[in-house]
């Protein structure tokens, strides 16, 4: 796997994850062959004119998605993470996420960013009320002040939440790590440049080398359910050192 870079208890570190890492406990990634997302026009359900246009074929697709999320688990590389921030100070460990799941949080994690919202939750379109929605939603559901709720997750054409905090995030640590993501998608895939022009090390874990790979440091090719583990392990023992 190659060399792995060192830490100390006053390294500060941020975590970007993406769908690769979701991917290996079974949520199918827009790109996945026979996924949900081949049976979907993205624009007819992911933007905020679709929800104006049509709200119950938005509503049927985030339904379906989120009855999928309750079949799926952790795997090593959400655990590895999890176990790693419990090892650190809350302030020098964030974990920014582009996923929507809710299998950081499951695996114990704690300081996490959703920066394009959760599945998980609604948001009313009349009084603005954020809420944890676990139960099974109707195909149009309402908020107790009688708006329509919509699904909490950013739709194209939307800005991702707390883009600025993440900015300075990344711009302020030490070590930036990327799992699973393409390097396509912005603005997170900007958050590796952001943070290398700011001297963060930066290091890279996915199957395939991501589209701005130019910018990591360290490049590790493969599962992150295999790598991470690896290198927190290798992490901690440089904590004990």
């Amino acid at each position: 796997m190659g060399p792995f870079v060192n830490i100390t208890r006053r390294t500060k570190i941020v975590v970007l994850t993406g769908a690769g890492i979701s991917a290996e406990s079974g949520v199918p990634t827009f790109r996945d062959k026979g996924g949900i997302w081949e049976k979907y026009d993205l624009m007819s359900v992911a933007t905020p004119q679709a929800f104006e246009g049509d709200p119950q074929l938005v509503w049927r697709f985030y339904n379906e998605r989120r009855k999928q999320g309750k079949s799926v688990q952790p795997n090593p590389a959400h655990y590895a993470l999890a176990r790693f921030e419990r090892l650190l100070p809350e302030v020098d460990f964030a974990l920014i996420t582009q996923n929507v799941d809710h299998l950081h949080r499951e695996a114990g994690s704690k300081n996490v960013y959703h920066m394009h919202g959760e599945l998980s939750k609604t948001r009313c379109t009349r009084c603005e009320r954020v809420e944890e929605r676990l139960d099974e939603l109707p195909d149009l559901p309402r908020c107790s002040c009688g708006g329509l709720l919509r699904p909490h997750i950013v739709w194209f054409g939307e800005i991702p939440f707390g883009t600025d905090k993440l900015y300075q995030m990344v711009e302020e640590c030490d070590l930036f790590l990327v799992v699973g993501t393409s390097g396509l998608v912005h603005p997170a895939a900007g958050f590796v440049i952001h943070g290398k022009r700011h001297g963060a090390v930066t290091v890279g874990v996915n199957l395939t080398p991501p589209e701005n790979r130019l910018y990591l440091d360290y490049f590790y090719e493969g599962k992150a359910g295999e790598i991470l583990p690896k290198l927190v392990n290798h992490w901690v023992s440089c904590l004990d050192s």
